[in-house]
C-alpha cells in the first residue's frame, strides 16, 4: 500500500518537473471550460491512457512500440487541428481538411458540455506525455521492464498518472477562474484562446520533431529529483531495500530460496535444485554478460567461489538476459569462458528464476544458509567486503573452520572498479525502446531513416550520421561510413555492440575528433581502430586522467553494425 502511496506523490510531484511543459498548452486549452464536464474527464483519460500505454511498454513487444507510434501521431494530428481551430474560430470547412474538421467537432462537441469530447483530447494528451523518470518512476519502470506486465504494475502507473492529473487539475481551477476574469474585459477572452491555440501548434511542432525531448534534456530535474528521494526514503522504498541491514551483526531471515527451475539451460553443471543444496551455503548471482556493473562484480563473485568451494560454498550465476542477442547459448557460453567462470551458469531466458526472486537489479547476490532460507542480499554493485562477510558468517555457522584471511580481489581492463563518484553520465539505449536524448534533426524513430549530426552536442546527448535501421533494442548501420556522436563526462566509455552479419565489422573511434593515444580502451588501439568480433560489451575508452568530458566519436568502416547501449564507468 505504501508503494501505491509513494506512485501517487511521486505523480503530484511532476508539477514541478520541467518534463510536464509540453503537455500544458493541451491541458490548459480547456481552462476556460467547466471542470467536472471537460477538464475532469480530460485528465482522467490522460491518466488512464499514460498507464495503459506504459504498462504495454513493459511487454517489450515491438506491436506495442508500433501501436504507440501511431497513436502518438494520430494525437499530434488531433492537436493540431484543435490548435488551428482556436487561432481561427472562421476557418473554412474547406481548408486543412480534415485537420481542422476534426478539432472543429470536438471544440464544438465540448462547448456542448461532451464529456466524450474532452475524454478524447485526454487520451491524446496521454499519448504524448513522457514524464521525468526520477526516483519514484525509476521504481516503478524498473518493476515494469523486468517484471512484465501485471495489474500491480498497472496499478502503480494509474496511481502515479492519477497524482499527476491531481496537481493539473488544481492548476486548471485556479487558471479557468484566472481565463474567466479575463473573459469579462472586452476582447482579452479571444486574444488568450488565440495564443493557447498558437502554444498548442509549438508544442505540436516541438514533439513531432524530437525537440522537446532535446530541450528537457538541458534543463534541471533535480529539485523533483530531491524531493522524490527524501520521500521515497521517508517511507522506506529506496535504498534501505538495496542491503541487508545486519546492524547487530546477526543475519536476518529473508524468507525461503526460492525455486531454481526454469533455466534452459545449465554450464558448468547439470541442473540444480534447492533440495539438493540443502546443506551448503548458496550464493545466487543474478547478471549478464553485457552489462557493465555485473561484469566488474564477476570477479570477487568467481573469486568467492574459488576460495570457499571447499568449505561447503556453492554459486550460481543466473543469467537473467537484457538484449536478445543474449539469449543465445553460444554467446553466453563464450562470455562465461572468456570471463573465467567455473561455477554453475543457468540460462534464465525466459527470466522464470528471476520471477521466482522478484527480483529487479543486475547484479543482485542472495545468500542462502544451510537449511534453505535466504539470510543476506545485495544489489548492485560495491560491499563486496560485507557480502564476503556475510558468507564467512554463515559458512562458520554451518560448521566450517579454518578459512583463512579474507580474498584480495585484483580487477583491471573493463572489471576494474568504476569511479563512481565522477561519473556524469547515464546508461544510454539506442533502440527507440528506452532512448533519450537524442539531438540529431528529425528525431529518433523506428525504421530506416538517414541521420545527420547536430552541429555541437550539450553533455549526455548523443546522435547518429549516415542510414540506421532502428527497431525497440538498437540501431544498425545500413550503408558503411555510419558513425555515433556522445558528448559524455567519465572516466570508462564502453559500447554495446554486435554484427548483424556474422562478419566482423570495423570502426574507428575519436575523442574531440582526434585518436584516443593514451586513453584508448581493451577493444581499441592507440589510433583508435578495432572490431566488432562479436555480439558483448566493448571498452572504448579509458582515460588515463580520470574523469571529465569529452566528446566521443566512433564511425562504422562496415556495414551491419548492431548498437545496444552506452554504459559508463
Amino acid at each position: 500500500m505504501l508503494l501505491f502511496l509513494l506512485a501517487y506523490l511521486g505523480g503530484v510531484l511532476t508539477i514541478l518537473s520541467p518534463c510536464i511543459l509540453p503537455v500544458l498548452p493541451f491541458v490548459f486549452a480547456r481552462g476556460d471550460r467547466p471542470f467536472l464536464s471537460n477538464g475532469l474527464p480530460l485528465l482522467a483519460g490522460m491518466a488512464v491512457t499514460f498507464a495503459g500505454v506504459a504498462t504495454l511498454a513493459a511487454l517489450g513487444g515491438g506491436w506495442a512500440v508500433t501501436a504507440n507510434s501511431v497513436g502518438r501521431a494520430i494525437a499530434l494530428i488531433l492537436f493540431a487541428g484543435f490548435a488551428l481551430l482556436l487561432i481561427f474560430p472562421s476557418l473554412s470547412e474547406r481548408v486543412m481538411r480534415p485537420l481542422v474538421g476534426w478539432g472543429e467537432r470536438l471544440s464544438t462537441r465540448a462547448d456542448r458540455g461532451g464529456i466524450g469530447s474532452s475524454a478524447l483530447l485526454g487520451v491524446a494528451t496521454g499519448l504524448l506525455w513522457a514524464p521525468c523518470a526520477g526516483p519514484i518512476l525509476g521504481i516503478i519502470l524498473t518493476g515494469a521492464a523486468l517484471s512484465g506486465a501485471n495489474a500491480t504494475t498497472a496499478g502503480l502507473l494509474l496511481a502515479y498518472a492519477l497524482g499527476a492529473a491531481t496537481s493539473l487539475a488544481l492548476a486548471l481551477l485556479v487558471g479557468g477562474r484566472v481565463f474567466a476574469a479575463m473573459k469579462r474585459s472586452i476582447g482579452i477572452g479571444e486574444g488568450v484562446r488565440k495564443a493557447l491555440g498558437i502554444l498548442m501548434l509549438v508544442a505540436v511542432a516541438f514533439i513531432a520533431l524530437g525537440l522537446d525531448t532535446r530541450l528537457l534534456a538541458k534543463l534541471s530535474t533535480a529539485q523533483t529529483f530531491n524531493f522524490e528521494h527524501r520521500l521515497a526514503q521517508l517511507l522506506g522504498m529506496e535504498e534501505e531495500e538495496l542491503s541487508t541491514n545486519i546492524a547487530g551483526g546477526k543475519l536476518p531471515v529473508e524468507g525461503p530460496l526460492p525455486s531454481l527451475d526454469g533455466a534452459v539451460l545449465w554450464l558448468n553443471s547439470p541442473p540444480l535444485t534447492r533440495e539438493q543444496l540443502r546443506g551448503k551455503v548458496v550464493l545466487v548471482d543474478f547478471w549478464t554478460y553485457s552489462c557493465i556493473n555485473c561484469i566488474r562484480s564477476v570477479p570477487y563473485v568467481r573469486a568467492w567461489s574459488e576460495r570457499y568451494k571447499d568449505k561447503g560454498l556453492v554459486v550460481i550465476g543466473v543469467h537473467a538476459p537484457e538484449f536478445a542477442f543474449e539469449r543465445d547459448p553460444a554467446n553466453v557460453r563464450k562470455a562465461v569462458a572468456d570471463l573465467g567462470i567455473r561455477y554453475p551458469v543457468a540460462l534464465d531466458n525466459d527470466l522464470t528464476i528471476w520471477r521466482a526472486f522478484t527480483n529487479r537489479y543486475w547484479p543482485a547476490h542472495y545468500l542462502a544458509d544451510a537449511q534453505g532460507r535466504i539470510r543476506y542480499h545485495h544489489f548492485g554493485e560495491g560491499k563486496y567486503d560485507e557480502t564476503e562477510g556475510a558468507i564467512r558468517s554463515l559458512l562458520m555457522e554451518n560448521g566450517a573452520t579454518g578459512l583463512g584471511d579474507e580474498t584480495d580481489v585484483k580487477t583491471s581492463g573493463t572489471s576494474a572498479a568504476a569511479d563512481f563518484s565522477s561519473i556524469g553520465s547515464p546508461e544510454t539505449y539506442l533502440g527507440t525502446k528506452r532512448a533519450a536524448n537524442f539531438t540529431s534533426p528529425g528525431g529518433f524513430k523506428e525504421g530506416t531513416a538517414d541521420y545527420r549530426l547536430s552541429p555541437s552536442l550539450n553533455l549526455n546527448e548523443w546522435g547518429l550520421d549516415g542510414r540506421w535501421k532502428v527497431d525497440p533494442q538498437r540501431a544498425v548501420n545500413v550503408d558503411k561510413g555510419g558513425l555515433i556522436a556522445f558528448r559524455f563526462h567519465a572516466r570508462d566509455l564502453h559500447l554495446v555492440l554486435g554484427s548483424s552479419t556474422g562478419k566482423p565489422v570495423r570502426f574507428r573511434v575519436l575523442i574531440d575528433g582526434k585518436p584516443p593515444g593514451d586513453d584508448h580502451g581493451m577493444d581499441i588501439d592507440a589510433a583508435g581502430y578495432g572490431q566488432v568480433t562479436g555480439q558483448r560489451l566493448y571498452q572504448l575508452v579509458r582515460q588515463k586522467a580520470g574523469s571529465r568530458e569529452r566528446l566521443f566519436t566512433i564511425e562504422f568502416l562496415d556495414r551491419g553494425v548492431e548498437a545496444y547501449a552506452f554504459t559508463f564507468g
